[in-house]
């Protein structure tokens, strides 16, 4: 039978629920049980495909092409397993099942509401992955905060689901704060006592409270929370501020968090969890034997939470060459042919990220061009790669005015195009390529030497592709396709003959970045910088 555990949060958003939850399933896998962890989030939104990154931060895409929030790319980087549409639901997804079903006469005339209708769909959900069959346990992490307005259904939903389950099937984790105030000098746990207090006004009573501190508890404030909040002591978790997130799993093992969850759920607690390519991962990533800066240019990087998976991408990668790699955020829109060289000149790798829209285009085509004359390893994701073709096709092929049409919707040559199938598309999300899909790699070529194979799949989120018409010429003058679609033929891997490392993927490889499985082609491209800064220094 499946277990189910509930992370909750309280007094204020972003506690971390999201690495409490991904450290929790680790130690858990790490155990032999197989684990998976579900996001519950309480906007109205159907998914966070529509939302400015400003907003919400990156969106997560899965293998199945469901656009979901960040935190889904936290489960998948510690856990290395994927996630899927079942994984991520919204309040816009439950409230529309339920209208659906209502439109369709499925109540029989009865007056819809709130509970039992919407809180028998969030349980459905909850339970979808559960009955699966694939998994010995679900965690399920709910956004928000106790106490919001929009939150409520999903907490009476949580209070019923563990009324129905039993108390040793289904359990709540409630991740709250325990301030330091620097004027006291101590640390206070009134905001955890209203928090708990709020939880159990709606019923609910936590099993385990993890608190997040920024100094140690001690043993009489671990009694005074426990006593105030009908715990038991060793039920009460200190989660202390960490250099990085991936301490975590190593922090709450300490804390026992995994044999305190194990023993209320009655399941043995098997052996020990297994964490040794975890803490040589770790050891590898504290003592770096060299040092990198690397670029990053996009138009939202006053919100690191905007290239979440880009950031953590270059984490694994930098661990696996014992090298700290260092992101410098450079703002596309502040990038001119006149000052280029005194905003990259420094760097030993450049990284043009992902985006859509217009503003800060043409910063990242200077970028580019600047990067490729002279030779500093270059990294296109997505737009980023589409900006190469743009660029080359300007600057090396002649053609002054290469453009998207995307931005351009008349260009004269139009280097990156729409595809005829997916121009009679009028619903917005509905024109994307989502999810993954397969390439080709040409053998011989700098995308081979990187992957090791010839058959690859990969995860993509764009409306826009390379305009095959052109690729001849492009060839010619030296930008290869070295990866294809097999099916449609499309391009998803452009690179450069004559240069150290200048490649640029259709697709979005820091979606499949995993701490166990760190991706080839950052790998590389750190691996690259590296070398480049060595040539520098000699």
């Amino acid at each position: 039978m499946t277990k189910y555990i509930f992370v909750t949060g309280g007094v204020t958003s972003s506690l971390g629920k999201g690495i409490i939850s991904a450290s929790l399933a680790k130690l858990l896998q790490a155990r032999g049980y197989r684990v998976t962890i579900q996001k519950f989030d309480p906007y109205i939104n159907i998914d966070p495909g529509t939302l400015n990154p400003y907003e919400h931060g990156e969106c997560f895409v899965t293998e199945d092409g469901a656009e979901t929030d960040l935190d889904l790319g936290h489960y998948e980087r510690f856990l290395n397993v994927p996630t899927s549409q079942a994984n991520n639901i919204t309040t816009g997804r439950i409230y529309q099942n339920v209208i659906n079903k209502e439109r369709k006469g499925e109540y029989l005339g009865k007056t819809v509401q709130v509970v039992p209708h919407i809180t028998d769909e969030i349980k459905r959900n909850m339970r979808i992955l559960g009955d699966s069959g694939e998994y010995d346990i679900v965690i399920t992490e709910l956004g928000g905060t106790v106490g919001d307005i929009e939150s409520l259904p999903f907490i009476e939903a949580v209070r019923q689901f563990k009324w129905e389950e039993g108390s040793t099937n289904a359990i709540v984790i409630h991740l709250t704060l325990v301030p330091y105030l620097a004027a006291a000098g101590e640390l206070k746990t009134k905001p955890t006592q209203h928090s708990v207090k709020a939880l159990l006004e709606y019923g609910i009573q936590p099993d385990i409270l993890v608190c997040r501190t920024e100094h140690h508890i001690s043993p009489e404030i671990r009694k005074k929370i426990a006593l105030f909040c009908n715990v038991n002591i060793n039920a009460v978790v200190e989660s202390m501020d960490a250099s990085t997130i991936y301490d975590v799993p190593l922090l709450m093992l300490k804390e026992q968090l995994d044999k305190t969850v194990l023993s209320k759920l009655k399941l043995p607690t098997k052996s020990d969890p297994d964490m040794e390519s975890w803490k040589d991962f770790l050891g590898r990533l504290k003592n770096p034997t060299a040092e990198v800066k690397i670029g990053l240019i996009g138009k939202y990087v006053e919100l690191p939470d905007a290239y979440k998976s880009i950031i953590e991408s270059f984490v694994h990668a930098g661990s696996k060459n014992e090298c700290k790699v260092k992101v410098e955020y450079i703002h596309s829109e502040g990038l001119f042919p006149d000052n280029v060289k005194d905003k990259l000149g420094h760097l030993q790798g450049v990284l043009v990220a992902p985006g859509f829209g217009s503003r800060g285009i043409e910063g990242k085509i200077d970028a580019i061009k600047y990067v490729r004359e002279n030779n500093i390893p270059f990294f296109g994701i997505c737009l980023g790669m589409q900006c190469a073709v743009i660029e080359f096709g300007r600057n090396v092929l002649g053609l002054k005015d290469a453009h998207t049409t995307e931005i351009e919707e008349n260009a004269a040559n139009p280097v990156i195009n729409m595809m005829e199938e997916q121009k009679k598309i009028t619903n917005k999300g509905g024109t994307m390529r989502l999810g993954s899909y397969p390439c080709d790699i040409k053998k011989g070529t700098k995308a081979f030497s990187i992957y090791g194979k010839s058959h690859i799949n990969e995860r993509h989120r764009h409306r826009y592709e390379f305009n095959n018409a052109y690729l001849k010429q492009y060839e010619d003058a030296g930008m290869i396709a070295s990866g294809m679609n097999p099916q449609t033929n499309l391009v998803e891997i452009v690179e450069l003959k004559n240069h150290p490392f200048f490649v640029g993927g259709q697709f979005h490889p820091e979606l499949k970045s995993t701490v166990a499985n760190p991706h080839p082609l950052f790998v590389k491209f750190v691996a690259a910088a590296m070398e480049f800064a060595k040539k520098k220094t000699n």
